[in-house]
């Protein structure tokens, strides 16, 4: 899966040791651009996307995996990021070509003696 939005916030990066060794995880927040934007918290274990070269502010398409596991009869969700693209946000989004070229070519001249009043 795919989601695309603006970094918001960088969170501490956590690091541990489990009896499998070490371990890290950087999470940082990203604001969606739909009608109603949301927040997702996107984390990346072991260094797998390089949190700590991004800044609030940077647009950005995350590739993800959405994954839920019960602990304790509580179910959790994480949203973990395995790549990612910058958006460079210098150029137009696609489809609003039409409303940049738009003439009035196709609208006709004012004939005279027109009745009405304005």
């Amino acid at each position: 899966m795919e989601i695309t939005g603006k970094v918001v916030q960088i969170l501490q990066k956590q690091s541990g040791k489990s009896t499998r060794g070490d371990w890290s995880k950087h999470e940082f927040i990203l604001e969606t651009k739909d009608e109603f934007p949301k927040k997702v918290c996107i984390s990346s274990w072991n260094d797998k996307v390089n949190v700590a070269s991004l800044k609030p502010g940077t647009e950005m398409k995350v590739f993800i995996n959405i994954e839920s596991r019960e602990y304790n009869g509580k179910w959790f969700t994480e949203v973990r990021a395995w790549k990612y693209e910058l958006i460079d946000s210098n150029t137009a989004p696609a489809g609003n070509e039409a409303f940049n070229t738009l003439t009035t070519d196709h609208i006709p001249p004012e004939e005279e003696g027109d009745d009405l009043p304005f």
